[in-house]
Formats: structure tokens, C-alpha cells, sequence
């Protein structure tokens, strides 16, 4: 949070009647509260930290993690908050740049290495399409939550939607070169 300016510019972005939760491991950053803001400390990667969270905030609208920016830091905050996001909500990652610096304070960063931020949200994209895969993809929690993913310019957006009815696949004729085939 630093000198808490970007919390100050979602709280006047959203206006009076926003809530706002800022998430550091500095205590000190509590000297940035007011009647809109809460800020929690502790660490994103911990899993004890958001179920304590997911408690006390029911429910989150947008969850934007501009946090610590290591792998692990925004993988857990993904995995353990995105279900915690009421259904129409934004799950935004900033600085996913990190994903791809090959250095050792980033532990495990570089193109296409396995485990970085930047390749679990690829692979939500087949997660996304598992009901058209033909059952090359198994369906999970994402496959019936996920309404989108948006890939920007260092920032991943995955929209929280409830897809209750899936696409489904229809087979007519036989190979005619028309029709879709249903996952078997």
C-alpha cells in the first residue's frame, strides 16, 4: 500500500457508498483507514489469513491484488478469494509481468515455466472450454464460474459468473462438416 494513494483513488472512483479492503503484511499501513476503508494485515499466500477474511467480508464484489506480485502470493489470493466473489464480480491481477522475470527473488518467473501466475490463468482457459474438449478437459469449479478471462498488458481480468447451463454439443449427421460433437 505505500502511502495508501491507490486506496484513496478506488474509494473516490467508487464513490460514498464503497467499502474498501486493503490487504498488506505492514501493520503500519492501518494508519491508512477511515470510515471507508479497512485494511487487514496479513500475508496473501497464507490460506489461515483468507479464511479469516472470507469471515469477516461475507462477500466481495471486486478483488483487484496488487500485492506482493510472487507466484505463489497470486496463485493462493486466486484460488482462495475467486470462489469468495459474489456472482457478476471481477477478479483483477495486477503486475503479472513478474510471471515472466527469470530471477531468484521471483522464484520461478520466466516464459512459459510452469507454476508462474501468467500459465494457471492459461490454463483456466481450457477450464473455460472443458464442455466442448470432448472430454480432453475435466469440468471443475472454474468451468461453471468463470464467464471470462481478459488478458491486458501486464493485468489478468477473470469475470465471476455463474454458467449454471453449459454449452453443450450437437451431432448431426455424420461428418458432414456441420454440427458440433458432444464430449463423450
Amino acid at each position: 500500500m505505500r502511502n495508501g494513494g491507490s486506496l484513496q483513488m478506488w474509494k473516490n472512483y467508487f464513490g460514498k457508498d464503497a467499502k474498501i479492503v486493503g490487504v498488506d503484511v505492514d501493520p503500519r499501513c492501518k494508519e491508512f483507514e477511515d470510515e471507508q476503508i479497512s485494511i487487514e494485515i496479513g500475508s496473501q499466500s497464507d490460506k489461515n489469513f483468507w479464511a479469516t477474511f472470507k469471515e469477516k467480508y461475507p462477500r466481495v464484489d471486486i478483488l483487484l491484488d496488487d500485492g506482493g506480485h510472487m507466484m505463489n502470493q497470486q496463485i493462493v489470493t486466486f484460488q482462495e478469494m475467486f470462489p469468495h466473489i459474489k456472482d457478476g464480480g471481477l477478479y483483477m491481477c495486477e503486475d503479472c509481468h513478474t510471471s515472466y522475470w527469470d530471477v531468484e527473488e521471483w522464484r520461478g518467473g520466466g516464459l512459459k515455466v510452469p507454476g508462474t501466475f501468467i500459465e494457471f490463468a492459461k490454463n483456466l482457459i481450457d477450464d473455460i472450454n472443458a464442455p466442448l474438449s470432448r472430454g480432453a478437459v475435466q469440468q471443475t469449479y472454474y468451468t461453471k464460474n468463470i464467464g471470462g478471462i481478459h488478458f491486458y498488458d501486464s493485468i489478468v481480468v477473470v469475470e465471476k459468473n455463474n454458467r449454471s447451463f453449459l454449452p453443450f454439443a450437437l451431432d448431426i449427421g455424420e461428418s458432414k462438416g456441420f454440427g458440433f460433437r458432444n464430449a463423450p
